[in-house]
């Protein structure tokens, strides 16, 4: 009986000493929980009489806070109600990120959105800034390759364009590079995206910011084990885990245990390979990022596969497959596809390996596009950021020379005024011959830009359709159209050493551009050149490529929005005796509707090369009686429907010597 009632007792004491840990425990977290509510009601407090307008301000108030949603919440209204728009922008750029972090991705875009909106209110450039690269990170996370790029790109291009940039804004320039280079990997550029990454890299080492290394280390981490440099990889991978554990960041060690786990299966290691990886899988669960729960579920049935685990396998890929399309996340649903489509291989289940392998194809084909086109025009805005600058610098490089002959004059003026009529004469002279010399100058810079800026992109873009009819393996086309090809550019190469050429080797040119520029087209565009038989072409002279703006425009901003029958007419003809008439026709979708167009895109490009072609031919008329003339018509038909555009040069032919003789 006395053993019965020590047990009873025993039993009763331990119950009471686990009821008072849980009160204990309870009463800690109630006691933080109040103490953080407290900060932030401060916080909250301080906006009234402060209302800063730096980030780094709002985020030394409320840093803390921003992972918590309801506070989030909390200060978007505070600051409505102070009509404090720099504090609503702050939070609503924090709920976004929550948004992002729990795979929210068009919830995460829409707020950001809105902060970009009240930032841009505002004129608060680093507000701005941040919020253009939220939405691109975002973007990226959905393997939406294009709005990405667009995103992260103008948010570089404001954050360079602040001459004495804060912190916040060095900061978000390094985070613009690296999403940069983290889109040249999904473009499999991995030079260039290392590039982006050591750019990104400097900064961090400079601010002392230790996520920014973990961060720039995982991604050259990535391009390097993409180029199969695992040793280096892993090295990279390992370093970015040891400031991952620095800042207590299981985001990061979630990405590291996945990019270390990837590494061991492909150097056969896998049982350490699913030791980590099952890490990974158990840390992305309990943050519940969507998005790190397929990778990690791909990765472990990938590894499982590779042991031969074929039954656990299947259901992890499958898992990851699942959560990958209920969340669009295409690079995810490639790489399950393919695992399974192999498993399947290895069971004997054909019909699931051939769907499987099938539907990455597919995906992975609509992604490829999309590099592809984003590539192109990355590379565009690279060359034309470059062009300006160099134009910058070239124009404060001719001011400084001006500015050292005024004062050269200036004391040739006070030293010599005896002789102040023929110093004067002289350098009258001397100024007026070196201003010809420059305007002969400008005039050959302007053909050349004309030049360069047709070439990089064109050329770019030629060289990626020839190099599709390789990787399809269509040789005969892809034969032609290079023999097509070299035939352009020589003439390209012949005509940059001219100023003027004949009107037949014009339209020999336009002939050979046209058919290169068709293949971006699948050949759909049908184009005509008609030439009346009163007219030599031969004799016929006119600047050199002065044609081909209006060819770009017509098949660029005419034809490309246009589903099929797509057609240019280039008509050549005589209406007076003193000109030849060039009438450029396209059945595009219209001038009114080509501009909306282009409002609409994120990226304008405002080319020039039309003005660059009117200050050429007015340099050409110069030696001619006449002056020629450019005429831009927007077809209709009889229910004011927009048919086309017409565009009508008249390039004069009578030389002035032939009037003075």
């Amino acid at each position: 009986m006395k053993s019965f009632k020590i047990n009873t007792i025993n039993i009763s004491t331990n119950s009471l000493l686990a009821i008072l840990l849980f009160c204990f425990i309870n009463f800690n977290t109630l006691c933080a929980q109040n103490e953080s509510n407290t900060e932030f009601d401060k916080s909250i407090a301080k906006l009234t009489s402060l209302k800063p307008t730096q980030y780094v301000t709002l985020d030394s108030l409320f840093k803390k806070h921003t992972r918590d949603s309801i506070k989030m919440k909390t200060l978007i209204n505070a600051s409505k109600s102070l009509n404090y728009i720099e504090g609503e922008s702050y939070a609503l750029n924090a709920l976004g990120v929550i948004y992002r972090n729990t795979s929210y991705y068009e919830q995460s875009i829409e707020t950001h959105e809105k902060a970009k909106t009240l930032a841009e209110q505002v004129k608060n450039t680093e507000l701005t800034i941040v919020s253009l690269n939220n939405i691109g990170v975002a973007y990226r996370r959905m393997d939406l390759v294009k709005p990405a790029l667009d995103f992260h790109t103008k948010a570089l291009d404001i954050a360079r364009s602040v001459k004495n940039p804060s912190k916040t804004i060095s900061y978000n320039i390094a985070v613009s590079q690296n999403s940069i280079g983290n889109i040249y990997l999904v473009l499999e550029q991995y030079e260039l995206a290392s590039k982006q990454f050591q750019k990104s890299l400097v900064i961090e080492k400079k601010s002392g910011n230790r996520l920014g290394l973990a961060i720039n280390y995982q991604n050259i981490g990535y391009a390097y084990e993409a180029q199969g440099d695992l040793k280096i990889a892993l090295r990279n991978y390992k370093l970015s885990l040891e400031y991952n554990e620095q800042i207590n960041s299981n985001l990061g060690r979630v990405i590291c245990y996945n990019s270390i786990g990837q590494v061991y299966i492909k150097q056969k290691k896998y049982t350490d390979a699913k030791a980590i990886i099952e890490k990974a899988l158990e840390k992305a669960l309990l943050i519940g990022d969507q998005f790190y729960i397929a990778s990690s579920y791909i990765n472990l049935g990938w590894t499982q596969k590779e042991m031969g685990e074929l039954l656990t396998s299947e259901k992890n890929l499958k898992a990851g497959l699942e959560i990958a399309k209920q969340y669009n996340l295409n690079l995810s649903i490639v790489e399950a596809d393919k695992h399974l489509s192999e498993l399947y291989n290895k069971t004997g289940d054909y019909q699931s390996a051939f769907n499987h392998y099938r539907e990455s194809i597919v995906i992975e084909k609509t992604i490829n596009n999309d590099r592809n086109l984003r590539y192109v025009n990355d590379v565009i805005i690279q060359y034309e950021n470059e062009a300006k600058n160099k134009e910058i610098k070239a124009l404060a490089n001719e001011n400084q020379i001006v500015k050292s002959k005024l004062e050269r004059n200036k004391k040739i003026f006070w030293y010599s005024m005896l002789a102040l009529a023929i110093i004067i004469g002289i350098l009258v002279a001397l100024y007026r011959n070196r201003q010809l010399k420059q305007e002969k100058q400008i005039l050959t810079l302007e053909q050349d830009m004309l030049r360069s800026q047709m070439n990089p992109h064109f050329i770019f873009n030629s060289l990626n359709s020839i190099k599709l009819y390789i990787i399809n393996n269509e040789k005969e086309n892809a034969v032609y159209y290079l023999n097509k090809f070299s035939k352009l550019i020589r003439k390209i190469l012949v005509a940059s050493s001219e100023k003027e050429s004949s009107l037949e080797d014009e339209l020999d040119t336009m002939k050979l551009y046209m058919n290169i520029e068709n293949i971006r087209f699948s050949n759909e565009i049908d184009f005509e050149i008609i030439v009346d038989n009163i007219i030599n072409t031969t004799n016929i002279k006119i600047p050199s490529l002065v044609l081909q703006p209006f060819l770009e425009n017509a098949v660029w901003h005419g034809l490309s929005s246009k589903k099929d029958n797509k057609k240019i007419i280039l008509h050549v003809y005589r209406v007076k005796e003193d000109f030849v008439r060039i009438s450029i026709v396209d059945n595009g979708i219209g001038r009114k509707e080509a501009e909306k167009i282009n409002r609409d895109k994120l990226l304008k490009r405002k080319s020039v090369g039309i003005a660059i072609t009117k200050a050429r031919l007015t340099n050409f008329s110069k030696s001619y009686t006449n002056d020629y003339n450019i005429d831009i018509e927007d077809l209709y038909d009889d229910n004011q429907t927009p048919t086309g555009t017409k565009v009508i040069v008249d390039i004069p032919t009578r030389s002035t010597n032939i009037r003075t003789v």
